[in-house]
């Protein structure tokens, strides 16, 4: 049951106690005395799913107000109470506030009434809707990334560094909502479905390519970009597929205008990250690795930078951890969600799946078979 707490704001006191005295035992709410104890209200006791602020306060106005619970909490539905319905406020309100409806002061109970529950039934359709929404962009990532798991397991191990890295750097930079940076982390490779395996190999081994080979290399971001662009609510996933690669003066893929902060924040992310991670697995760390990345600058977006290894003071995010045991498995008795400690091969040297990786159903599957068939180094080392 979604929350269907209401938040009213307002600088008169006396007017949140006719609030209190009116609407107590048909609505459950909390009241604020201004904007900033309202932030404050949201950060500790919020979701609410609805806000109604007044236009004029001292310090933080309405408007001010609602557009930052815009971002704070997107899905609150937002009301402003105001005895000042000029076009001006009507305009910066809507545009600022993304605003459900406008309230005149004063306002008559019955039209308040009506306009609350109006409000708290648009609150349950949107959270349904994204419910519905999230849950199917769940499904078919989780589709995306086996695919590639069975395809390129370098890449797909990558992906799963990414994204823990990505989903703590947004939330240590205070990120209200982190899911599209990670899901763009973890399909960030997944153009590469489109190369042949004997390339991939090639790649991961460190063996030169061909002009051609390369080519199929660089645009596998365009590829990955144009199979998310159609899935709804995945636009600026693959917007940050398509350029996790570009340089932050411009040059790079794709070929285009964009640069600086035009490129996408999440690309601008990944290939922060991205290059750090690639350091990491050469041994450079570290001041050697702030260094070596903050002498490429034209690649970088330099406040990304720093905010990166202030984060990140000595190395990414590792899903191995020295602090839980080892244990030895045969691949008969792995499971769901146990991180590899050591890669699995083949009885002839085939990488399956990197060090690094969570297994998940379909990659067991996957090696069970290859165990039926040409055979499977055991043990495997997992936590």
């Amino acid at each position: 049951m979604h929350s269907q707490k209401i938040l009213f704001v307002d600088d008169d006191p006396n007017l949140l106690a006719a609030m209190q005295r009116n609407l107590r035992k048909q609505f459950s709410f909390d009241t604020a005395l201004g904007g900033e104890e309202a932030l404050t209200l949201i950060k500790s006791s919020g979701p609410y799913a609805l806000i109604v602020a007044d236009m004029q306060m001292p310090g933080m106005d309405g408007v001010e107000l609602l557009s930052k619970v815009r971002e704070l909490a997107p899905d609150t539905v937002r009301v402003m109470l105001t005895g000042n319905a000029d076009q001006l406020t009507a305009t910066n309100a809507v545009n600022k506030g993304r605003i459900f409806s406008f309230l005149n002061k004063p306002c008559e109970p019955e039209t308040l009434r009506f306009t609350l529950e109006a409000a708290l039934k648009q609150y349950t359709l949107v959270c349904v809707e994204r419910e519905l929404l999230e849950g199917t962009l769940a499904g078919s990532v989780k589709v995306l990334s086996e695919v590639l798991s069975m395809i390129d397991p370098v890449s797909f191990g990558r992906g799963q560094k990414l994204r823990d890295s990505v989903r703590v750097f947004g939330q240590w930079l205070g990120m209200p909502a982190t899911w599209q940076y990670e899901m763009a982390a973890l399909l960030a490779d997944i153009g590469l479905v489109s190369v042949p395996p004997m390339i991939l190999r090639k790649l991961e081994q460190g063996i030169d390519l061909t002009h051609r080979e390369r080519d199929m290399i660089e645009q596998a971001p365009q590829i990955g970009h144009d199979l998310l662009v159609h899935i709804p609510r995945l636009e600026p996933v693959a917007k940050s597929v398509l350029y996790q690669g570009k340089h932050y003066d411009g040059s790079g893929f794709p070929a285009d205008n964009v640069a600086g902060e035009d490129i996408p924040l999440g690309a601008r992310m990944l290939k922060i990250l991205h290059d750090r991670a690639i350091l990491e697995s050469e041994g450079i760390v570290k001041k050697r690795a702030y260094d070596s990345m903050k002498a490429r600058a034209q690649a970088y977006d330099p406040v990304l930078l720093e905010k990166c290894f202030l984060c990140f003071e000595a190395f990414l995010e590792n899903a191995i951890s020295a602090n839980r045991p080892v244990l030895p498995l045969a691949v008969h008795e792995l499971q769901p969600g146990v991180t590899l400690v050591s890669d699995i091969k083949t009885t002839g040297g085939v990488l399956l799946v990197a060090a690094g990786n969570r297994l998940t159903e379909i990659m067991i599957s996957r090696l069970n078979n290859y165990s039926n068939y040409d055979g499977i180094k055991e043990p495997i080392y997992v936590q």
